[in-house]
């Protein structure tokens, strides 16, 4: 069985996640990764046959500007909605990335990642 990965690296996105309400107010950068793993099909010139990353940067995009006090809910959300949008997925990872955590000291950035998979 052949398996094909679609990825997008780095969605940079403005937005206003976080446990505490300035965060809500001022918002932080985040970075989004996501891959999913299918079988694909001998269509390969049909975008109905395969994972479009134009859709899943929709889905990034969306998910990030809906406010979340906890990453794990926006990770969630987002899988779960990659997974309605294309059910023959077999493995799906998605992290993101806080960049510069409101928090004592000096921190490059928090990550929080869930996976899926159905094999």
């Amino acid at each position: 069985m052949y398996t094909q990965t679609v990825a997008l690296r780095d969605v940079r996105c403005h937005a206003l996640h976080g446990f505490y309400p300035e965060e809500h107010l001022i918002g932080c950068i985040f970075m989004v990764d996501i891959e999913v793993t299918f079988e694909p099909n001998d269509d390969t010139e049909n975008l109905d046959k395969t994972v479009n990353y134009e859709v899943l940067n929709k889905i990034i995009l969306s998910e990030m500007a809906n406010t979340q006090k906890l990453l794990e809910t926006v990770v969630k959300n987002i899988l779960d909605t990659v997974k309605k949008s294309y059910p023959f997925i077999l493995t799906a990872k998605v992290g993101i990335r806080k960049m510069n955590p409101p928090m004592p000291g000096q921190i490059g950035h928090s990550f929080v990642q869930l996976s899926y998979s159905q094999i």
